[in-house]
C-alpha cells in the first residue's frame, strides 16, 4: 500500500496564508479601510497580496499615498502604472498642500519626512479611514520590531507602545470607536529576503531603481545620495557617478543608496542574504536622527 506524501507548506506559502488571512480579517471588521502605497517594495508586495485575497474580484479598498513632493521619478511613474493597471482610487495626501495651506511648516533643512505624520492624520480624519494597511516589517527597525500586528491608536493618532492588545493564536482584536483607528502590518513577520523571493516567485514587477544603475551620487556619513533638485552639493563636496541601487524608498532627500553590481532579481537575493545591516539602518538618513527616532515618530502618529 503506498503511503500518502505528507502535506507540507512553504515558508513562504505559509507567509502569504498569513498575509491574505489578517487582509480578509480587515475586511471583516472594518467599514473603511485603505492601503498606503509609496511604489516601494513593501507596499508593492502588500498590493499582489491584496489581490489575490480578494480575486477575482477587484481590491475593495483605495490605496493612499502620503506624497512628500521629494519623490524619485521612477517611483512615481511605477505608482501611477500599477494603480492604473488595477483599477484602483489613489488617495494622495500631499505634504506640500499641507505647507501651502499652513497645516505644517518646513523645516530649516528641507526635509519633509518628520512632517508626512500630520498629513497622514489630516487624510485620515477627511476620508474617515478606520484601518490603514502598511508594510512595516519587525526585521527592520527596533520600534517595529514590538508593534502588534494590529496597531491601536488613538483618537489623535498616536501610538503607546506599553498599551498594545495581546494577538494570541492568531486572534486580532479591531474594536476601535469612532475617531480611533487600527494601523494593520500584514507583512509583520517577513524579512527583507521574504521580500525578494517572493518578488521573484511572484515575478513581480518592480522600480528600476531597484537594481544596480549608474547615478551621480554623494557621500556623506558613510551612506550614498543621489544628487538632483533636493539634494545639492556642499561647499566641499564632490559627486561621483557609481553603480548603485535602493534598498528602500522614502523621501528622496533622506534615502541613501547602496553600491552594488546586482541587475537581477536572483542577484539581489544573494546581496541581500549575506548582508548583516538592515535597509532602514544602511540607507535612511531620517532614522540616524537619535536611538528612538523611529518610536518618538509611531508615538505621534507616524505609519
Amino acid at each position: 500500500m503506498s503511503q500518502t506524501k505528507p502535506y507540507r507548506v512553504s515558508h513562504l506559502d505559509a507567509l502569504e496564508a498569513e498575509s491574505i488571512f489578517v487582509m480578509r480579517e480587515v475586511m471583516a471588521e472594518f467599514e473603511r479601510p485603505v492601503l498606503l502605497f509609496s511604489g516601494g517594495k513593501d507596499s508593492i508586495v502588500m498590493l499582489r497580496l491584496a489581490e489575490k485575497a480578494f480575486a477575482p474580484a477587484r481590491i475593495p479598498f483605495p490605496v493612499m499615498h502620503v506624497d512628500t513632493g521629494h519623490n524619485f521619478a521612477e517611483v512615481l511613474e511605477y505608482r501611477d502604472s500599477r494603480v492604473a493597471t488595477l483599477g484602483l482610487n489613489l488617495v494622495v495626501a500631499s505634504v506640500q498642500e499641507a505647507i501651502d495651506t499652513g497645516l505644517v511648516r518646513e523645516l530649516p533643512d528641507g526635509t519633509r519626512n518628520r512632517i508626512q505624520t500630520p498629513v497622514l492624520l489630516a487624510a485620515v480624519e477627511k476620508y474617515r479611514f478606520d484601518a490603514l494597511f502598511g508594510g512595516a516589517r519587525r526585521d527592520e527597525e527596533k520600534a517595529r520590531a514590538k508593534e502588534r500586528m494590529f496597531s491601536f491608536r488613538d483618537e489623535f493618532g498616536q501610538w503607546d507602545p506599553k498599551n498594545q492588545r495581546p494577538e494570541l493564536w492568531g486572534l486580532y482584536n479591531g474594536k476601535h470607536h469612532p475617531g480611533e483607528s487600527i494601523r494593520v502590518f500584514p507583512l509583520s513577520n517577513w524579512t527583507e529576503l521574504d521580500i525578494w523571493h517572493y518578488i521573484a516567485k511572484e515575478q513581480v514587477p518592480l522600480p528600476s531603481i531597484y537594481y544596480a544603475h549608474d547615478r551621480e551620487v554623494v557621500e556623506r556619513n558613510g551612506m550614498f545620495y543621489a544628487v538632483n533638485e533636493f539634494i545639492k552639493l556642499r561647499d566641499g563636496e564632490t559627486s561621483e557617478v557609481r553603480k548603485v541601487r535602493y534598498r528602500t524608498v522614502g523621501d528622496a532627500s533622506q534615502t541613501a543608496a547602496v553600491l552594488s553590481e546586482a541587475d537581477t532579481v536572483d542577484k539581489v537575493i544573494d546581496e541581500v542574504a549575506a548582508t548583516r545591516i538592515t535597509e532602514r539602518g544602511a540607507t535612511r538618513g531620517d532614522d540616524k536622527v537619535s536611538e528612538a527616532a523611529m518610536e518618538d515618530r509611531k508615538r505621534e502618529g507616524y505609519f
